[in-house]
């Protein structure tokens, strides 16, 4: 390794910790030194065993919970919600529907508990291990551990705290590869991944031991936990929304009046907000260039005709539940024109046995109710 490598955050990090451990270790002396050794590759086995166990705990229990949950009355209360009810209701739901979502809620709880018994577990060990020694015994055990001695306990606590060091900088470089496989585009991920000491460490230990799943099924899980957090905030708006104001309902009882069936209903309300409610470039605008978003409601969309594409979306489930439909905002990707994709909103309404999508916001460029070859300009979240 070239020396200017060294100039790199991740080898800095490495160095300053095997640095401060080497240092602690010439300090503690050898007694002390070993014994820090001792805690630290417990604490390490406790943290492995932990994860391995939350996971079988999580995978074991998350169709049980799924089913009480089903079981469960969840539904809203009547009338208006405070944004803590908001946040519970959205909570739990997502908990009994989104199974990535459950499966983490459980793993931590999994994880905390069986890291705390481990913890019990040490405790009363070391409590037995004390007790069975005399009191002398314990007492000069405590100041050998105290006293770090001559130059030969100094040496042998520096080389236990270069061990030590070590096995730290290999726990840095294991939770630098598990970030970097699970958020590839995060920040500083391509300025980790660049580094020559990360690269070596993940190539020629980190891949091996995890048998490339991670570079496999990394990414995969990112777009999986993103996708599952859009659904959650899907879920957060039909909370939201589910009481629907007198006058959006009342229009869309009248624009709906004629219609013979499902499709045709779907269709009225189409139409209507196609013609009627006019895309919010400002606010486009302000969000893609300045990061400014503006909440708003189904009922503000209404009020002033305007609004970007989730608020379009939310605004036509609104109207379609209220004309008796079942509906429901969809978030993915939508064509921009130009050959690439971006984040967009659109609509899906039952009729009969079946699903079908619709765009009202694209509604002035053509007709997006349905046809033929929707999927091809929309990638909905899987």
């Amino acid at each position: 390794m070239r020396a200017s490598d060294f100039a790199e955050p991740v080898a800095v990090a490495v160095v300053i910790i095997i640095a401060v451990s080497l240092w602690q270790g010439m300090k503690r002396g050898a007694p002390g030194s070993a014994k820090h050794l001792l805690l630290f590759l417990w604490e390490t086995f406790c943290t492995i065993a932990s994860l391995a166990l939350a996971v079988r705990f999580a995978t074991a229990f998350s169709p049980v919970v799924e089913s009480r949950l089903m079981d469960a009355d969840l539904r809203p209360p009547a009338g208006e919600m405070d944004n803590w009810s908001v946040a519970w209701h959205t909570f739990i739901t997502g908990v009994r529907d989104f199974s990535l979502l459950r499966f983490g809620l459980l793993f931590l709880i999994g994880y905390l508990v069986i890291r705390l018994l481990l913890r019990l577990l040490a405790a009363a060990a070391l409590t037995l291990a004390a007790g069975a020694g005399s009191m002398a015994g314990a007492s000069r055990m405590r100041a050998y551990a105290a006293a770090p001695g001559g130059a030969l306990s100094r040496a042998a606590g520096a080389a236990l705290g270069f061990v030590h060091g070590g096995g730290r900088a290999l726990v840095l470089m294991a939770a630098l590869f598990v970030y970097v496989s699970l958020l590839p585009n995060a920040p500083l991920a391509a300025r980790i991944d660049s580094s020559p000491l990360y690269r070596a460490a993940s190539e020629r230990l980190l891949e091996p031991v995890a048998g490339g799943v991670m570079a496999e099924q990394g990414p995969v899980l990112s777009r999986a936990v993103e996708a599952e957090f859009r659904r959650i905030l899907q879920r957060r708006y039909e909370i939201i929304d589910r009481d629907v104001p007198d006058d959006i309902r009342e229009a869309a009882l009248r624009i709906t009046a004629g219609a013979k069936d499902d499709e045709a209903k779907a269709r009225a309300l189409y139409d209507w907000i196609g013609t009627r409610i006019a895309y919010d470039w400002d606010k486009a605008d302000a969000y893609t260039e300045r990061g400014e978003w503006r909440e708003q409601t189904p009922e503000d969309t209404f009020r002033t005709r305007r609004g970007v594409c989730i608020d379009i979306a939310r605004l036509y489930a609104v109207m379609a539940r209220s004309a008796g439909l079942e509906a429901r905002v969809v978030t993915g990707l939508g064509a921009d024109g130009r050959g690439g994709f971006g984040p967009h909103a659109w609509n899906e309404v039952r009729t009969g046995e079946q699903w079908i999508p619709l765009d009202a916001t694209w509604a002035a460029s053509g007709d997006w109710f349905n046809p033929p070859e929707f999927d091809r300009t929309h990638v909905r979240d899987t």
